[in-house]
C-alpha cells in the first residue's frame, strides 16, 4: 500500500493537449486585443507635468539610531518604518523609502510624468553660468 486511494492511477507521465492549448492562447490574444481597443476609448490622456527636482530635503537622518515599539494596530502613520502620505503606504528602510519617492507611482500620484522637460539652450547656459559664478569667486577670493 503506497498510501494512494484505491482505484487512481497517477502513474502515468501527464500530456498536454497542444491543441487545447493552442485554443487558448488565442483566446488570450482576442481578449488583450480588445481590451487594447477598450483602453484607447476612454478618452483623451490625462495631461500631467513634466518631472522636476524636490523643493525639499529628504530628511531620512533624523530617525537615525531611533527605537520604535510597533504595534500591529497601529495606523499606518504611526507604524515602524517610513510613511508616505500620498500614496498612504509604509516601507520600511531608507533605501526603499528613496526608491518610492522617485519611483513611477509616487510620481504620478503627485500629478508628475516620468519624463523631463528638455531645456534651451538658453536655459541652460543661464544654467551653467549661475553655478560656475560663486566658485570663480571663492577661488580668486
Amino acid at each position: 500500500s503506497g498510501g494512494n486511494p484505491a482505484g487512481v492511477d497517477n502513474t502515468f507521465r501527464r500530456k498536454f493537449d497542444k491543441e487545447e492549448y493552442l485554443e487558448r492562447a488565442r483566446q488570450r490574444e482576442r481578449d488583450e486585443k480588445d481590451e487594447a481597443r477598450r483602453g484607447k476609448d476612454r478618452g483623451p490622456p490625462v495631461q500631467r507635468q513634466p518631472l522636476k527636482h524636490r523643493d525639499y530635503e529628504v530628511d531620512l537622518e533624523s530617525r537615525l539610531g531611533k527605537t520604535q515599539v510597533v504595534t500591529p494596530i497601529a495606523p499606518l502613520s504611526q507604524q515602524a518604518g517610513y510613511y508616505c502620505s500620498v500614496c498612504e503606504c509604509v516601507v520600511k528602510d531608507s533605501a526603499n523609502y528613496l526608491d518610492h519617492i522617485n519611483g513611477k507611482k509616487h510620481q504620478r500620484a503627485l500629478g508628475m510624468s516620468m519624463r523631463v522637460e528638455r531645456a534651451s539652450l538658453e536655459q541652460f547656459k543661464t544654467k551653467i553660468f549661475g553655478l560656475s559664478k560663486p566658485s570663480d569667486s571663492c577661488l580668486h577670493g
